[in-house]
């Protein structure tokens, strides 16, 4: 419940419009392999310096996109923990669940999130803006070629982001019982409250 309630709030802050694109902690700005490229572009006057921020911008789309369909995914991955492993987790201390779902999850969930942010990529086509910054940037003579995977390097960025949100609200739980809104959140983290400091 703690983890549901914690992908809720993470998918529904990071999912909406300008969820990522103007958030001052997750905002995805060009792969740091691209940076140069994007010197290149912001030195190129109005034109570059449209192209680039548009480019950013779409990658938040991408990712705010993305997000929407995260929801699913996590919550099937969560329903998969066992009695014993969600104890252990639950007397762990502040981050023990979100990191026991990093832990075991983070491959399943890359391979069901990857086709997702595919889908949202193309849906706010960020592969034809990649196109025209490659564009612009590769008729400057001598420049090396770049093309690092957009794919990976968005769903990396939001899966970080999720990740994230997740813990904050998990130790929200933990520490605030206000936070604690449904009978088996007051009963789980009551009885994770009185094992403090029992050995």
């Amino acid at each position: 419940a703690a983890l549901t309630n914690g992908v809720k709030s993470g998918t529904d802050m990071l999912g909406k419009t300008d969820g990522f694109f103007k958030s001052p902690y997750y905002k995805i700005l060009f792969p740091p392999e691209a940076k140069k490229v994007e010197e290149i572009l912001r030195k190129g006057g109005k034109p570059g310096n449209d192209l680039a921020d548009k480019m950013v911008m779409q990658l938040n789309r991408g990712a705010e996109e993305a997000t929407k369909q995260a929801f699913g995914v996590f919550v099937n991955t969560i329903k998969k923990m066992s009695i014993k492993e969600a104890i252990g987790v639950v007397t762990g201390g502040q981050g023990a669940a979100t990191g026991y779902l990093k832990q075991h999850s983070t491959a399943e969930l890359k391979t069901k999130f990857r086709p997702e942010i595919q889908k949202a990529l193309d849906k706010v086509e960020v592969f034809k803006y990649w196109k025209d910054v490659m564009n612009f940037y590769n008729m400057i003579p001598g420049r090396e070629k770049i093309n690092p995977d957009l794919n990976e390097y968005v769903m990396d960025r939001t899966m970080t982001a999720l990740f994230a949100q997740i813990e904050i609200e998990e130790n929200k739980i933990r520490e605030n019982p206000v936070k604690r809104t449904s009978e088996i959140l007051r009963k789980v983290f009551g009885y994770a409250d009185s094992q403090k400091g029992k050995s």
